[in-house]
């Protein structure tokens, strides 16, 4: 069975926005708005729903956030649907999911990352529908660096097509943009060199597989759920096997080191040709550094471990399609990730 992609988009198409997990608080509504107006000068109109508030840590009770995120899954007049970031809770949604007309309508396409790999990695486990780990919409209004592509280009690609992302070797390693101040910020401050690293040997790699994976923080929540089930995916979508992709966003390397031990003890892992680790600030703690935590834990998976990869928390970003088919190259001189929407 093939994955299924959305319909390409077009100019005058609907994108939904709605928080199923965090909200947005006053202070960053200009931030919001100047994003907004960005999709919008791509030729989109933006239906704003009603779970939007930033109050707390969610945006409204799980009802409503379900209903909404359901109901715009399932507008044939809604193409896309982007939050404005992610969150912590997020999993409250998925018993309250209608999973039955998610996998009968026709597939939209789901942007986000972080919180939002709880909503999205099961969406493509469960219904075969490709969805985008990339940057958010309050993201969006950022200049893409030469080398990666915005989410507003995959969604307009038609099946079939073929691209590769170059990392720029470059990224924020200190502070962060203050939306509050600076609401229409567009510029990255990428203040630090960095290239990919082979965690587990030397040599290059070139390994095929399916995109699959998400927030380490997240998903690890989901071992043993039927959420979270990649040998399954893999038997039906990809019998060649996975490119497993996982980030930390913030735990400290004993944290996720426990969190990557669980999820390869569930089997998450288990169909992997590869796994590609995201770059991250999140900390080392005084024995265990964040390499060394993937390595104790997925070290026994014997296939290559290419780390500091740019589909994290760290910008920029170099968005992945869950479900699609891809190849990772990475050697002495260069590396790149090849994505074909079949």
């Amino acid at each position: 069975m093939s994955v299924r992609y959305p319909r390409p988009l077009s100019p005058g198409d609907r994108i939904g926005v709605t928080s199923p997990s965090s909200g947005v608080p006053e202070e960053l509504r200009e931030r919001l708005a100047v994003a907004v107006r960005d999709v919008e000068a791509r030729g989109y109109e933006v239906v704003t729903g009603r779970c939007m508030d930033g109050g707390g840590h969610i945006s409204a009770p799980a009802a409503d956030r379900a209903a909404e995120l359901t109901a715009m899954l399932t507008d044939p007049g809604i193409r896309a649907v982007v939050p404005p970031w992610g969150g912590e809770t997020a999993i409250d949604l998925l018993p309250l999911l209608d999973w039955d007309r998610l996998r009968t309508a026709e597939p939209t396409w789901v942007v986000g990352y972080s919180d939002m790999s709880t909503v999205m990695t099961p969406l493509t486990l469960l219904t075969g529908a490709a969805t985008v780990h990339g940057n958010n919409l309050m993201d969006t209004p950022y200049r893409v660096p030469q080398g990666l592509v915005s989410w507003l280009d995959i969604v307009t690609a038609p099946p079939g097509h073929r691209f590769t992302q170059l990392p720029p070797e470059r990224h924020r390693a200190t502070g962060y943009d203050d939306y509050a101040e600076h609401p229409e910020v567009r510029t990255f401050t990428l203040d630090t060199p960095g290239r990919w690293t082979r965690l587990d040997g030397d040599g290059d790699v070139d390994v095929e597989g399916r995109l699959i994976g998400g927030c380490t923080e997240m998903l690890s929540n989901l071992t043993g759920t039927p959420y979270l089930d990649t040998s399954a995916f893999a038997r039906t979508h990809a019998p060649e096997g996975l490119l497993v992709y996982v980030e930390a966003g913030g735990h400290d390397a004993l944290t996720i080191c426990r969190n990557l031990h669980g999820m390869r003890l569930a089997g998450f892992f288990d169909t992997a040709n590869a796994v590609l680790v995201g770059r991250t600030s999140a900390p080392d703690t005084r024995s265990l550094t964040q390499h060394q935590a993937v390595l104790d834990a997925l070290g026994p998976l014997n296939v290559p471990i290419v780390a500091d990869v740019e589909c994290g928390h760290v910008p920029p970003y170099l968005p992945l399609v869950n479900g699609a088919r891809g190849r990772v190259v990475h050697t002495s001189t260069r590396s790149e990730l090849t994505q074909t929407l079949d």
